[in-house]
């Protein structure tokens, strides 16, 4: 939909695009100071100007920085490390802890000797070793005060030494100039000691390390002694309480008659063993002879040769057993010649049947002998049985007595442990208290020496930090103000001329009818969204005719002025304005221009063109090239460079784009985003949208109120017609003007502002 409405029917717009004329001379350069940039060459004109008021500052502060650090008694400082590495010989250690490894010392291990090395003990050993506290540097009683600090003491800026202890003033003045830290990543503690004498700094420096060892080999001989004293008491205690336990165990063994024999073992549990072994003993011995016997029998029965070894072994039967042999050869040697019915022969076999006869009666002894022996051993397995079941019965009756002589033992051998181990210990710890040097956790690694160079004050430092700091205030405040001068606002005269030069186009207004207006409430407009915009280029002007009419301006200057004030009254009501009508484009962009001015005295106003071709609004700008809206749809120009100044007042301006740019870029939906985006950062926004017939209706009554700027020669039914169909369309509120502007109305609200 195009906002054509206002034609009548006309197949074209009242008023054509105003085009550029050529002028007869080349615009008006635009300097730095009227463009609002910062004009450096003015700046260093200022500040060459008054160069005397930098350089005598200046040169008195060097000076007067010169002589006080000249006048300062200086400082010499001296420094000594330590290295905290835990030295405690390996053989020193308890003997629980010999075969153990010592953690390495953390950061907060190493913080905590510097902690100690800053101890206030320490420090009063130091200033007594060193006798600090007779010396004036550290008491400043002792040279007496100086007037000044007097007087800075009575009024309390200052601090009364008085007010102060002896040891209190010279432990103030010893932690002054006293500092230790440890250096990072590391286990080295350095111990820096300022003075006016460098060799008692280095002395003092030196003194602190030592004591800090000295104090740490103290606190560990104090802590073995402690440990042996209290040891020597848990000693005799434990002595007494294990001479009890011992004493309980002895009674009771004795009463209940559970004595202690070999391997401290008890009588009746010594005695079931032996008799156990032996009953053991006797059943393999009956055993045994049972089974030698059992075989001869069998080997008799059988009529096999006795080969058993209890046979073989009696005497009797070898002395058989040779006979034997003997007649057995006798027998065969005579059987070679003589018959078996030979007297010989039948004497020979009548000896032998004889010999085995023997061999079997002695082999029937031995079997009885052996069956004897195992009657025996089965009569003393009889007899030990009865015996181990004797005991066993005496053991079961005394058993609950053993528990309780095995519990009584138990305390009593836990309390000799413990006073075993407290013995140990305590002798370690006597021998580590009567140690004349014991080891401490660090080592002196670098001893402080004498400086000849002063650690304060620092001459070339100060001296130069005050010189330049002098000149640098000096600068700054000398820039500042010229600053301040530049951006000042111009007198009243020079805006006048100036603005008749530069915004002065060739607008010929017929005149116009009595305004009609219609009501002008609004309902309040949402907030929108952000987006970019870019700038314009400079059209050129014709110069002002000096015989171009006037109309009588008192009536739309007060008019024009009741609606800046009426807008800005209603706040969100008027947030987005939009400038329109049927007059020209150029009093259309006056119109927008001016009521802009007024508005912006209280509120912060951004004109937005999109007509693009006003040199009014060109002429306006404070840099007529720069990019606008058309470039910011392209994405040729960012946000921040498509917002110019107004050049007589803080009016914002955004052009449509530069010069020969596609209108259609207007019809994109970017530009709703950059409208809200300029929503968000002004108070108000007014669209120079002039007869509006290629613009998109959404953009321009979307939560808008509209001004319209008719022709002078419109009927009031015509413009009352007009304000319906807009309100129609969409506007929130519509406000008819009497007539446009002139150019002269824009200039003369442009000097009221910058007046202003």
């Amino acid at each position: 939909m195009r906002l054509a409405f206002w034609r009548a029917g006309k197949d074209k717009p009242v008023v054509q695009r105003a085009m550029a004329r050529p002028v007869s001379s080349a615009p008006k350069t635009v300097t730095a100071s009227d463009s609002g940039d910062l004009d450096l060459h003015a700046l260093g004109q200022a500040l060459m100007r008054r160069r005397t008021w930098i350089i005598v500052p200046t040169v008195l502060a060097l000076v007067l920085s010169l002589a006080a650090v000249n006048m300062i008694t200086p400082r010499y400082k001296s420094e000594a490390r330590i290295l905290v590495d835990g030295r405690e010989n390996v053989f020193l250690r308890p003997n629980g802890e010999r075969n153990e490894e010592r953690s390495a010392l953390d950061a907060e291990a190493v913080t905590s000797q510097v902690q100690l090395v800053q101890s206030r003990d320490l420090a009063r050993e130091i200033i007594k070793k060193n006798k600090l506290a007779e010396r004036p540097e550290f008491d400043p009683v002792l040279q007496g005060l100086s007037p000044l600090k007097s007087l800075l003491a009575l009024v309390g800026i200052g601090r009364d030494p008085f007010s102060l202890t002896p040891e209190e003033r010279v432990l103030e003045a010893y932690y002054e100039r006293f500092t230790a830290y440890a250096v990072d990543k590391s286990r080295v503690i350095v111990v820096e000691f300022q003075s006016r004498d460098p060799e008692l700094a280095a002395r003092v420096a030196n003194s602190i390390a030592e004591g800090y060892l000295v104090l740490q080999q103290d606190a560990r001989q104090q802590q073995a002694k402690s440990a042996s004293q209290w040891l020597s008491g848990e000693i005799e205690h434990l002595r007494k309480r294990v001479a009890e336990a011992e004493s309980r165990v002895e009674d009771f063994r004795s009463k209940s008659s559970l004595f202690v024999g070999t391997n401290n073992t008890t009588l009746s549990n010594q005695q079931m063993g032996e008799i156990n072994t032996q009953l053991n003993n006797a059943r393999a011995l009956k055993s045994d002879a049972e089974s030698k016997a059992r075989l001869i029998k069998e080997m008799l029965q059988s009529g096999k040769p006795i080969e058993a070894s209890e046979v073989l072994n009696s005497e009797l039967v070898r002395r058989l057993s040779e006979q034997r042999v003997t007649l057995r050869a006798q027998l065969a040697e005579q059987s070679s010649t003589l018959l078996g019915g030979h007297p010989r022969i039948k004497e020979l076999k009548a000896q032998l049947a004889d010999l085995d006869r023997q061999l079997r009666e002695e082999a029937g002894k031995v079997s009885r002998s052996l069956e004897n022996d195992a009657r025996i051993a089965g009569g003393r397995v009889e007899g030990l049985t009865a015996s181990l079941d004797q005991l066993k019965k005496q053991a079961s009756s005394t058993n609950g007595q053993d528990v309780q002589l095995r519990a009584l033992e138990r305390e009593a051998k836990a309390q000799r442990d413990l006073l075993e181990s407290y013995l140990a210990k305590y002798r370690e710890a006597n021998t580590r208290e009567n140690i004349e040097a014991a080891p401490a956790d660090g080592r002196i690694i670098s001893r402080a020496t004498v400086s000849n160079t002063p650690a304060y004050p620092k001459k070339l430092p100060i001296v130069l930090i005050a010189t330049l700091a002098t000149l640098l205030l000096t600068s700054g405040a000398i820039a500042t103000g010229e600053l301040l001068r530049m951006t000042a606002p111009r007198a009243l005269g020079a805006a006048s001329s100036e603005v008749m030069r530069e915004i002065a186009p060739e607008i010929v207004l017929a005149s116009a009818p009595e305004p009609v207006r219609p009501p002008a409430n609004a309902p309040e407009l949402p907030v929108a969204n952000l987006a970019e915009a870019d700038h314009v280029s400079e059209p050129t002007l014709n110069e002002p005719h000096a015989d171009a009419p006037r109309m009588d301006a008192a009536a739309g200057d007060s008019e024009i002025e009741q609606l800046a004030d009426e807008l800005v009254g209603v706040a969100a009501a008027a947030r987005k304005v939009a400038v329109l009508g049927t007059a020209s484009s150029e009093s259309i962009t006056l119109t927008a221009l001016t009521l802009a001015r007024l508005m912006a005295q209280q509120a912060k106003i951004v004109v937005v063109d999109l007509v693009a071709s006003s040199p009014t609004m060109t002429a306006a700008s404070v840099d007529p090239v720069a990019p606008g809206l058309a470039e910011l749809m392209q994405g040729e120009a960012s946000f921040a460079q498509i917002i110019t100044k107004d050049r007589l007042s803080r009016v914002h301006l955004v052009s449509a784009g530069r010069p020969g740019f596609d209108r259609a870029q207007l019809q994109s939906p970017r530009l709703t985003l950059a409208i809200d985006a300029l929503l968000r950062v002004y108070d108000h926004v007014l669209l120079d949208a002039g007869t509006a017939s290629d613009l998109p209706a959404e953009l321009l009554t979307s939560q808008a109120r509209a001004v319209v700027v008719p022709e002078a020669s419109m009927a009031q039914d015509a413009r009352a017609l007009m304000c319906d169909q807009l309100k129609a369309v969409g506007f929130l509120e519509v406000t008819m003007l009497s007539k446009p502007c002139e150019s002269s109305d824009a200039v003369e609200a442009g000097l009221r502002v910058v007046a202003a």
